[in-house]
């Protein structure tokens, strides 16, 4: 005997056939009890086998040394702790997630038991080996029935295991097992045993051997996602962990055969047994069949044609499969297998199963009925209705079968059942489009069939809306029109009407369908409404718009030119003609009214914008209350912005090299004023050389698009008559409106070296080579102390001689 962690459970039904033969009592603990079971606790600190047996409980007696009435006990020697126990309410197991009361291939089984806990010990041996594990099981004697021995007396079982991996040698490994013994001795072929198989690699304590999760896997074992409840075993000084290394196999149903034991007494024995050290769990579920008979095919007799049919028998451990179905059915899969997927046609028949092993030869047979399906067919009536009052009558055709009810739906997804099982249908009164189908059936065997489904549409009423302006004037010779705009309307547009008295209306030829209309050269006052239509309702009319004339004349006038391009800062001439009209206003600008003169009078206004935009130009008319309204477009360029240089300094005889530019992409023409020792006025880079009669020039360079636009840029150039030098001051006061940097000052000098500062401890404070750069009083964002400091300077004159000077200053706060 080996020792297991695992959860197992057991079916047994038996079938003779003439399927009237009884199973023995509580065999499927139909009582909620272990009555008629022996039982057993014990620990397999020795090794397994026999002598782990140290509790027994008969199967003749009650508690506390019988089964009788017994629903639970104990494990061994840990009182509370439940080791045996009877399942009679459907749980999830813990690690593998399956049912702890199993449903397989159709069949709900009621009850099981389960053998076991997550309970260890640990023994007192070196690394806590050696204490042993706990032991439990339980055993049925059955008296098979007397009889011919070619009558089959079957038992089906399933069962179900959790193991927990000990990394010991494989057969101290956590185990569970079923023993079916005859007088002929153990059926093999009914007593499968199972443990998680290692490489017996083991290392310190028996301990550390690989587990072959090839074998387990192939086993039908799973690892479970849940982490081990107890914690691994100290060694050498390490800290046990909470592992996962839980193994689970889901539910698994046998079927053997007790034909060739007939008139004799046959025992089944369900064992579940942690590790030999006893550090590791097992726990098994069993659950028994309480139909004791032949061999029985789980399917249904009467099906429906075309259909895809699962049939199934318990599982025989290494048998095989033969089975045969009606000859115009298709196999779709499992023809070798306990389960068999097939799929009918329009003829029944004989379906038939043959499966043997070493211990059991079994056959079962039953006879098809097929049925042929519903057709749901067509409803037809599908139309277009108005909400409201309305009526639209549904007719199912080309259907078979009968009708189980009408349903209706507003989006095709939910559908409410209509009691109606006629093939009429009324559907009255819709506010909303609704789909119609049929639920057509043939008995209960067959699925019901829908019908293709008819569409209601359900238009909403027409709604006229309104019309803006309600009310508006038109002056004599008004030409601008007014224009009306529908708006709240359900519907389309069908036509524009006119009426003078709002009793005679004229649809306009022809018809407007827009939901806007202009409205010019009317001579006397008008009413005006739409004809809205939606899908199949009645049309409705609009709310009323009235137009009055006003015989006085509308303004003309006409603004000149439309459009005008002016440059930046010059002013643009707004100009208007205006034949009839009292007075006028310019926006942007004066929103206040002028008098107008004698007509036709020329207008006109002078304004400088900094941007491009629009004027509008509105005219009245005394007694006509609508303006005239014109606009002109002033297009104003950007401005031009000349950039002369920077103002600098010059030794007489030095050559001079300006360089002017401009904002605009040109080319544009330059002009410098005054001309004084320049060689060309005319061009953007002239040069100059100054002689001793020049002092301070002061220099205006005027750059003119070839738009006509032009802008200005100054430069002063002083003029020194002396050679070419570095001056420097002696002193800056930083933050000060003047005097604020501390820089040199180059005459004739064409490129600064360096010019660099040091303070009294003559650290580098501050250096540059850019002429016009200089020192603020800072170093690194700080504010250096007033006091005396060191420069030194050096550049190179428009002669190519080098300028080298050095001196003090003093920084003033």
């Amino acid at each position: 005997m080996k020792c297991w962690c695992a959860v197992i459970m057991l079916f047994f039904c038996m079938r003779s056939f003439s399927q009237v033969q009884t199973c023995p009592a509580n065999i499927n603990f139909a009582t909620t009890d272990l009555t008629h079971w022996f039982a057993y606790t014990g620990n397999n600190q020795g090794g397994n086998g026999p002598q782990d047996i140290l509790m027994q409980y008969d199967s003749v007696n009650s508690a506390p040394t019988g089964t009788r009435g017994l629903r639970s006990i104990s494990e061994f020697n840990l009182i509370g702790v439940p080791g045996i126990q009877v399942i009679t309410s459907r749980t999830r197991d813990e690690f593998g997630g399956f049912s702890t009361i199993p449903t397989i291939n159709g069949y709900d089984y009621l009850y099981s038991i389960k053998l076991g806990s997550t309970s260890i010990t640990t023994g007192g041996g070196p690394n806590n080996a050696g204490g042993g594990g706990y032991v439990r099981g339980v055993s049925y004697k059955i008296d098979v029935p007397p009889g011919p021995s070619s009558e089959p007396y079957t038992m089906t079982y399933a069962y179900a295991m959790v193991l927990e991996n000990g990394t010991h040698i494989s057969a101290q490994q956590p185990k569970t097992s079923v023993t079916l013994t005859t007088p002929a001795g153990v059926l093999l072929c009914a007593s499968p045993s199972y443990l998680l198989p290692t490489n017996n690699n083991v290392i310190e304590g028996g301990r550390g051997a690989t587990l072959d999760s090839a074998a387990a896997k192939a086993n039908g074992f799973k690892v479970s996602p849940v982490f081990s409840p107890n914690l691994s075993p100290t060694i050498n000084g390490q800290t046990g962990q909470y592992l996962q290394d839980v193994w689970y196999k889901d539910w698994t149903e046998v079927t053997y055969d007790l034909g060739p034991f007939r008139g004799q007494t046959v025992s089944l024995t369900i064992e579940a047994d942690n590790c030999v050290p006893g550090g590791h769990f097992s726990y098994a579920y069993v659950a028994i069949r309480n139909r004791c008979a032949g061999l029985m095919i789980t399917g249904d007799s009467l099906v429906c044609n075309n259909t895809i049919i699962t049939y199934a028998v318990p599982t025989l451990a290494g048998a095989s499969y033969n089975w045969n179905i009606p000859s115009s059915w298709t196999v779709i899969s499992g023809q070798d297998s306990n389960i068999l997927q097939v799929k009918s046609s329009s003829a029944g028949g004989v379906l038939s199963i043959h499966e043997k092993n070493s211990c059991a030869d079994l056959s079962d047979t039953i006879n098809i009925n097929t049925l042929p399906h519903p057709v749901g067919g067509t409803v037809d009536g599908s139309t277009t209705v108005c909400e409201g009052s309305n009526n639209s009558t549904l007719n199912l055709v080309n259907y078979s079968g009968n009708i189980v009810n009408w349903q209706s739906s507003t989006d095709g997804n939910t559908w409410s059942i209509i009691p109606d099982t006629t093939t009429l249908f009324n559907a009255t009164n819709l506010s909303e489009s609704t789909l119609y189908r049929v639920v057509v059936g043939k008995g209960n065997v067959c699925p019901a069939d829908t019908s293709i489904p008819a569409a209601v549409t359900v238009d909403k009423k027409s709604v006229g809306g309104q019309i803006s302006p309600p009310d508006a004037t038109l002056c004599a010779g008004q030409t601008a029109g007014e224009v009306l705009s529908l708006s709240g309307q359900n519907g389309t547009v069908q036509d524009w009407q006119y009426s003078a008295d709002g009793l005679n209306w004229t649809s306009f030829a022809p018809a407007d369908n827009n939901t806007m209309k202009t409205i010019s050269g009317i001579t006397e006052t008008t009413q005006y409404r739409t004809i809205v239509q939606n899908g199949v309702c009645p049309a409705e009319t609009s709310a009323i718009a009235r137009i009055e004339f006003n015989p006085v004349a509308f303004p003309e006038a006409l603004a000149n030119p439309i459009d005008t391009t002016i440059c930046y800062g010059t002013p643009a001439i707004l100009s208007a003609l205006i034949d009839v009209g009292t007075s006028y206003a310019w926006t942007p600008g004066s929103a206040i009214y002028s008098n107008v003169g004698s007509t036709p009078d020329l207008l006109t206004s002078s304004v400088m914008p900094d941007s491009s935009g629009y004027y509008i130009l509105h005219v009245l008319n005394n007694g006509c209350p609508n303006p005239l309204v014109d606009s002109l477009h002033v297009t104003v360029m950007a401005p031009v912005l000349v950039n002369a240089g920077r103002d600098t300094s010059v030794v007489v005889g030095e050559l001079l090299q300006f360089h002017a530019t401009s904002s605009d992409p040109g080319p544009d023409n330059f002009l410098w004023e005054p001309a004084t020792e320049l060689n060309n006025a005319f061009i953007p880079d002239p040069q100059a050389t100054y002689t001793l009669n020049d002092n301070v020039i002061k220099y205006t360079v005027k750059a003119t698009t070839p738009a006509g636009c032009s802008g200005t840029g100054f430069i002063t150039v002083k003029v020194f008559k002396t050679k070419p030098d570095i001056f420097v001051p002696n002193a800056f006061t930083p933050g000060s409106a003047i005097n604020a940097l501390f820089r040199p000052i180059p005459v004739g000098i064409t490129s600064l070296d360096y010019f660099r500062i040091y303070n009294r401890l003559g650290e580098l404070v501050y250096q540059t080579s850019t002429i016009g750069n200089g020192w603020n009083g800072m170093l690194n964002g700080s504010p250096q102390s007033s006091g005396g400091y060191v420069w030194m300077v050096k550049g190179t004159d428009y002669t190519g001689n080098s300028i080298t000077k050095k001196g003090t200053m003093v920084l003033v706060r």
